[in-house]
C-alpha cells in the first residue's frame, strides 16, 4: 500500500511509465488494494503462485513494454524524484545498470538500521568507484530491457531473497557491461525485524550465498574468494562511524551476528545437500 501510494507521488509523467505489482502468491488478495490506485497510476496486477523474488521480477518484466525496467520491492516508498533521477542517469549512460540508494524507514528499530547498514558497507566496499560498481540489492535497480532479457533475468533457481540479485550483477559484469552506482536515486525501505526475524533473513543470505557459490563453479567461473580478516574487522568497527554511544556498540553486536547467522545459512545447506547425497558402497570382492 505504502508503495503504491509513493508512486503516485513520483514526479515524472503519468503516461511515461507503468506499474506492474506482481503478487507472488500472498495470503492477502490484492484486488482491493488494485483497486484504489488504478485512476492514479497505469497499474496492471500480475499474480503467480509462489515462486519467490527471482520469478517475480522475472515475471513484471516479462510483461513491461518499456525501455528501462525499475525493481522495487513493496515494503519501499521511493522518493518523488526517483524517476526523474534515474532519467537524468539513463541519459547519459543508456546501457548501464543504475541503482540508486536505500535508507532505513524505521531507524528506531536496531535490528532493521543493522541490516541497513550492512548493505551500506558492502556498497562502500564493492561501489567505491560509482561508474564501476560490482553489487547491488535488487529494491532499488534499474536495468535496460533489452539486456536484461538477454542475460536471462534473475537465476530463479534461488528459492528465496538472498544472492539472486548479486548473482545478476555477476552475470552482467561478465558480459562486459557496466553498472553504476546512483546515490540521488532515493527510496526508503521499511523492513521491520526483531531477533526471530533478523537472524531468519540473514540465514537466507547465507543459503543464497552458497548456490552462488555452486553456480559460479557451475559456470567455470571459479571460485568465490573469502573476505579477508581485515573486512570482518572493518564492518564491526563501521558503525562506530555511523553512531555514538551505546546504540554503534548494539550496531555492531548485531552485524556480527549477521555474519554468525550467514554462515549458519551457508553451512546448514551444504550439510543438508551433503546428507542427501546418496552414498556409495563398497564391498570387497573376496567378500
Amino acid at each position: 500500500m505504502a508503495c503504491l501510494e509513493a508512486l503516485t507521488r513520483i514526479e515524472y509523467g503519468r503516461d511515461r511509465f507503468d506499474v506492474l505489482v506482481v503478487d507472488d502468491g500472498g495470503p492477502v488478495p490484492m484486488d482491493g488494494v488494485i483497486a484504489r490506485f488504478g485512476e492514479q497510476l497505469n497499474l496492471r496486477h500480475i499474480r503467480q503462485e509462489h515462486a519467490g523474488p527471482a520469478r517475480a521480477r522475472n515475471t513484471g518484466a516479462a510483461g513491461a513494454r518499456g525501455r528501462f525496467l525499475v525493481f522495487t520491492d513493496d515494503d519501499c516508498t521511493p522518493a518523488p524524484d526517483w524517476l526523474r533521477s534515474l532519467a537524468l542517469r539513463f541519459a547519459g549512460s543508456p546501457d548501464h545498470g543504475i541503482c540508486g540508494r536505500t535508507v532505513n524507514a524505521i531507524p528506531d528499530n536496531l535490528w532493521s538500521g543493522a541490516s541497513q547498514l550492512l548493505i551500506d558497507y558492502l556498497y562502500g566496499c564493492y561501489n567505491a568507484d560509482s561508474y564501476r560498481s560490482h553489487f547491488f540489492a535488487a529494491n532499488n535497480l534499474a536495468l535496460p530491457a533489452d539486456r536484461f532479457q538477454a542475460i536471462g533475468g534473475f537465476d530463479t533457481t534461488f528459492p528465496g531473497a538472498g544472492g539472486e540479485d548479486r548473482e545478476l550483477c555477476d552475470r552482467w559484469l561478465r558480459h562486459g557491461w557496466r553498472l553504476t552506482y546512483a546515490p540521488e536515486v532515493i527510496v526508503a525501505h521499511a523492513h521491520a525485524l526483531n531477533l526471530p526475524t533478523f537472524w531468519r533473513q540473514h540465514v537466507h543470505y547465507g543459503i543464497g550465498a552458497l548456490l552462488y557459490h555452486r553456480i559460479r563453479a557451475r559456470r567455470g567461473w571459479g571460485r568465490v574468494k573469502l573476505e579477508s580478516p581485515q573486512f570482518y574487522l572493518n564492518l564491526v568497527r563501521f558503525p562506530f562511524s555511523q553512531a555514538r554511544g551505546w546504540r554503534a556498540v548494539a550496531l555492531a553486536g548485531l552485524l556480527l551476528l549477521s555474519q554468525v547467522a550467514n554462515a549458519a545459512g551457508f553451512f546448514w545447506l551444504a550439510m543438508k545437500e551433503l546428507l542427501a547425497t546418496p552414498r556409495r558402497r563398497w564391498v570387497h570382492p573376496d567378500a
